[in-house]
């Protein structure tokens, strides 16, 4: 069954002591195009995290967004009293043997010299990295269920436009039926009318020769069994959007030769209807995985 490149999935979680929440979605395009956003404390697993999400999406315009918030206030940055005592001790010193009457605010300087304070940094364990990835692989597959379910809708459409193409081919096929021998008494209507003198055996050669130029047989042949292998496509599993633009683009060529050899009214005006739902076809197939 076919799915489709629109989709949007959502998961969110505790871990440890953080609100982790992750939202996938996608458009359709040609190629996988994909813009991933996550917190600095996931920034080691971003290659992993772009190669398990780019391998559900396969294709598409794709945006993923982690977030992750602390629950609790938490404290990050922590001082060296021994260091800092060491550097407010050794610049007091400095300044009695210098300066001693100097008023400089010996403590500011001493916060803004090396390895005073330390920052803690801010990363995923383990076992919070595992947790988190449960969370990404939960909203992956509320993703791909909703492009299931889109891919359904798409489905019943294009299924219903292409039975309507083939239906349309079978009015063409009534139209074409006895066109032939239509054709054979029109020229010889006119033939009779223009008082002409011909070679019965040339005129038939001739006519034979026109008549093969308008005979559409091969191509209705062709279209019906491209609109039978359109609707089998949709029924395989794999990802099968650019097949079926395939499939379309020779089926217009059927259709567009059908117009332009049948030198027929009644059959032409189908074959505008015919365009017409196969245009629809076409744009609906964009959206197919």
């Amino acid at each position: 069954m076919i799915r489709s490149m629109t989709g949007f999935g959502r998961a969110e979680g505790v871990v440890k002591d953080r609100k982790v929440n992750v939202e996938v979605r996608s458009l359709n395009s040609k190629q996988l195009d994909l813009f991933l956003k996550v917190p600095a404390a996931l920034k080691e697993h971003e290659v992993e995290i772009r190669q398990l999400v780019g391998e559900r999406i396969v294709r598409g315009k794709a945006e993923v967004f982690i977030g992750s918030d602390a629950l609790y206030a938490a404290k990050r940055t922590s001082f060296d009293v021994d260091l800092v005592r060491a550097y407010h001790e050794e610049l007091l010193a400095i300044r009695d043997a210098v300066a001693p009457e100097a008023t400089t605010d010996l403590f500011a300087h001493v916060l803004r010299m090396p390895d005073v304070a330390n920052t803690t940094t801010d990363r995923f364990s383990e076992e919070e990295w595992d947790a988190a990835r449960t969370l990404i692989v939960n909203a992956v597959d509320a993703y791909d269920a909703f492009r299931s379910s889109e891919g359904q809708r798409l489905s019943t459409e294009l299924t219903a436009r292409v039975h309507r193409i083939g239906t349309l081919l079978n009015e063409v096929e009534a139209a074409d039926s006895g066109r032939a021998e239509r054709t054979r008494e029109r020229l010889q209507t006119k033939l009779a009318e223009l008082q002409g003198k011909v070679d019965k055996d040339r005129f038939e050669q001739e006519l034979i020769f026109y008549l093969e130029k308008l005979d559409i047989t091969e191509e209705k042949v062709r279209l019906r069994s491209h609109c039978t292998y359109f609707i089998e496509t949709m029924a395989q599993d794999e990802a099968q959007g650019r097949k079926l633009g395939f499939i379309a683009q020779e089926m217009g060529r059927e259709i567009n030769t059908l117009g332009s050899k049948a030198n027929d009214a009644s059959i032409q005006q189908v074959v505008v209807m015919m365009k017409d739902e196969l245009e629809k076809v076409k744009e609906q197939v964009l959206n197919v995985l």
